[in-house]
């Protein structure tokens, strides 16, 4: 029992104690599995965004045929509009939900891309030979870590245009547009004025949507913390 007792001391006093430097193998263990758990969080991000897409121009596409298959079995009158503005108000409602979550990936990439920084920020710590191979940033401060989506801050509102989620807002703009056109024509207007009014809805989607996108990223922006920022001295 006094053998067991003392081996069993002697194996508690020899366990490791916490991490209280970089310099510590396990730290870098660590480092490295929450680098990994990031890059399938961006993996799932981007996965739901295009599946998610994907999905709003089937259901826009499908409606689409389904009107024009209607048109031909129907005289184009007032039955005909209202039909068609019941079926592009909810490929408008989907679009503008479609748009809302793919807004949010891009903030739940933002998030780990973020998080990435200050762990490459930590490897070139550990070993400072190995920050001139990085191509990504190593900084965690907002004008570092926009670097890795090719764009700097200030020309986002371009760059907005040409992502997947750009493309989609733009589509959900055109479609409220329409709609809004159909619902013109329901109420008395000429086809003329229609147009206007089509064009009219179709800018104030737009408007909306760059108000909701910009307002939630910078809101994502600034919750990001800068515990490394660029400039603050090595690395």
């Amino acid at each position: 029992m006094e053998d067991q007792a003392g081996t069993a001391s002697a194996n508690h006093s020899q366990a490791p104690g916490p991490v209280t430097s970089l310099d510590d193998p396990r730290a870098v263990q660590i480092l490295s599995t929450e680098h990994w758990s990031l890059l399938s969080a961006r993996s799932l991000a981007y996965n739901e965004a295009f599946t998610r897409g994907g999905m709003f121009l089937t259901f826009l596409s499908m409606s689409f045929v389904a009107l024009a298959l209607l048109a031909q079995a129907m005289a184009f009158g007032e039955q005909f509009l209202t039909i068609a503005a019941i079926v592009l108000a909810f490929d408008f409602v989907i679009g503008v939900t479609t748009y809302g979550r793919i807004v949010g990936a891009n903030e739940d990439d933002l998030r780990a891309v973020h998080g990435m920084a200050r762990i490459r920020h930590a490897y070139v710590q550990i070993a400072p030979l190995v920050g001139g191979y990085f191509t990504s940033p190593t900084n965690d401060d907002i004008d570092s870590i926009i670097t890795t989506y090719g764009t700097r801050r200030g020309s986002d509102f371009l760059y907005a245009f040409t992502t997947s989620g750009g493309m989609i807002g733009l589509i959900t703009a055109m479609v409220g547009g329409v709609l809004a056109s159909v619902v013109a024509l329901l109420f008395g207007a000429s086809g003329d004025l229609s147009i206007w009014i089509g064009l009219a809805g179709a800018a104030l989607v737009v408007v909306g949507i760059v108000r909701l996108t910009f307002g939630r990223v910078a809101g994502t922006q600034e919750g990001l913390s800068a515990m490394f920022p660029a400039g603050d001295g090595p690395p």
